[in-house]
């Protein structure tokens, strides 16, 4: 709330008045946090509207999102007798038995179906009260405002939605018709889309290991990067292992001020893809490192950009794992899950995007009922998915369970922006084109919250107003298909479990 008034106030100011101030050389130290103020300063109403806006806000879409995160927690699923919170069968759908994992989809969509009601009055009311302050503004669509917010034009998010929908069949649908054959089915059910491979190898990793994976990974791209990486570990700037009331998952924690530093936050057990959050998490950190000198109000960054450090981490060391393995079940199986990991952020993304930009402008018209909420994400899903994923009408109501729509509206698409984003820089550094790339690389990583996307990227020959730069980071998607149709065909009998 203070850092709206703060922002009210601060728009009072003349554009005369502001360019005064930036003489002061320490006021224009702040100017990347002044201009991110400034940008809605048309946006802005009278500050008696603004004040019962903030006010109302609490009992009006503040309020139903609540509701929505209460009911949420409450959630129990029950299968043969036992029962699971969320986080607990969302595991169960990587089961390596299908039976269970058939169980915790149909349990996961009878539960929705059960809340529906609920969670479709509480979703019309969230859309109708963001419209109702949209219109008021004066924001043309319903997704300019959160566009505003991460400092990216309509045009360039449309751009990328329509060039990933165009991609759906390369990458998507090729992707699920080989899992349907490893998997040995017709059709792959829509529960089973993240399905361990039966013949993936459960591979251990001993911590030492995975911290020489990673190291090397890193220092092979960039000798900098590597000395600001391995601070991490000779600090011990990491809590490794998971334990009683530590939180799942794995974090990256900024420490204010520059005489502080950031902390990792794991749960290492050994498995391969624990190798790859700590290569994730480490650029996080290496990324927060790299900014400490920005000042703390110019560091209020995007999330558009905000996960191009650690992705390009990840990728990295993705790609000296994939080297050093010969091609085997292994190799094809540490791909596809790389695959699947980027069709569900590059892709999926989208189509919720989809579903959401379709209900929020049929929404102009009247409440949308049950039917045609479920009817819109079953036409989403179908289309992104293809027709080697079985999307029945018992997954119609599976959206209620995606918490952006409700509390981050028109989120979602910054994760498929981060992701391809990554993946044309990825591309560009292995082209060779770009002269120092690494060195360039490492300078943007300063600068991701204090510049415009058109300079930032400019030094890699980039512009997210184009559809190829989306292309060619989509590309990246589809060559690893391409190595996967390879393998499959090498391999054929290896791949039977």
């Amino acid at each position: 709330m203070l850092k709206k008034i703060w922002g009210l106030e601060l728009n009072k100011l003349s554009d005369a008045h502001i360019k005064e101030l930036y003489k002061d050389e320490k006021v224009a130290f702040y100017k990347p946090f002044l201009t991110r103020v400034r940008r809605f300063k048309k946006y802005e109403l009278s500050e008696e509207v603004e004040e019962i806006l903030m006010e109302k806000s609490i009992t009006s879409s503040d309020a139903w999102v609540r509701l929505y995160e209460e009911t949420c927690s409450r959630l129990k699923f029950h299968i043969d007798g036992k029962e699971y919170n969320d986080a607990e069968i969302t595991k169960l759908l990587l089961d390596k038995d299908p039976k269970v994992r058939e169980k915790a989809g149909k349990e996961i969509g009878r539960v929705s179906k059960e809340n529906t009601p609920l969670f479709t009055l509480i979703y019309n009311m969230i859309i109708k009260d963001k419209a109702i302050e949209d219109v008021k503004r004066g924001f043309k669509t319903p997704v300019s405002c959160p566009n505003l917010g991460e400092n990216v034009s309509d045009k360039v998010v449309q751009t990328l939605a329509e060039t990933v929908r165009q991609n759906y069949a390369n990458i998507s649908h090729r992707f699920y018709k080989l899992k349907a054959k490893w998997l040995g089915v017709k059709k792959i059910q829509y529960w089973d889309r993240n399905a361990p491979l039966p013949f993936a190898k459960d591979t251990h990793y001993t911590w030492d290991e995975s911290v020489k994976i990673v190291l090397n990974a890193y220092k092979e791209f960039s000798p900098k990067l590597y000395n600001i990486a391995k601070n991490f570990f000779e600090n011990n700037w990491i809590d490794v292992p998971p334990r009683q009331g530590k939180r799942s998952g794995a974090f990256a924690s900024a420490a204010p001020g520059k005489a502080t530093h950031p902390y990792l936050l794991l749960n290492f057990v050994g498995k391969q893809n624990d190798v790859l959050t700590l290569a994730h998490e480490l650029g996080h950190g290496c990324h927060m490192m790299s900014r400490r000198d920005n000042g703390e109000l110019n560091e209020t960054s995007r999330m558009t950009t905000e996960e191009v450090a650690s992705v390009f981490g990840e990728m990295m060391t993705f790609q000296s794992m994939v080297k050093k393995m010969p091609d085997s079940p292994e190799k094809l199986a540490l791909i596809a899950g790389k695959v699947s990991d980027m069709i569900n952020t590059a892709v999926r993304q989208i189509a919720f995007h989809f579903f959401e930009t379709r209900a929020h402008d049929e929404r102009r018209n009247g409440e949308l009922s049950e039917d045609r909420l479920a009817q819109i994400w079953l036409e989403e899903m179908r289309a992104s998915l293809g027709k080697y994923v079985e999307v029945s009408d018992d997954n119609a109501h599976i959206w209620n369970q995606i918490g952006h729509f409700f509390f981050r509206p028109f989120y979602v698409y910054a994760y498929s922006f981060a992701d391809c984003l990554v993946n044309s820089l990825y591309q560009v550094s292995q082209e060779g084109k770009v002269k120092d790339f690494p060195n360039k690389y490492l300078d943007m990583l300063t600068k991701t919250a204090l510049m415009d996307y058109d300079k930032l990227f400019k030094p890699f020959g980039l512009n997210p107003n184009d559809a190829d730069f989306w292309n060619k980071g989509l590309s990246l998607i589809s060559s690893y298909i391409d190595e996967l149709e390879r393998l499959d065909k090498k391999l054929g009998k290896q791949l039977k479990g």
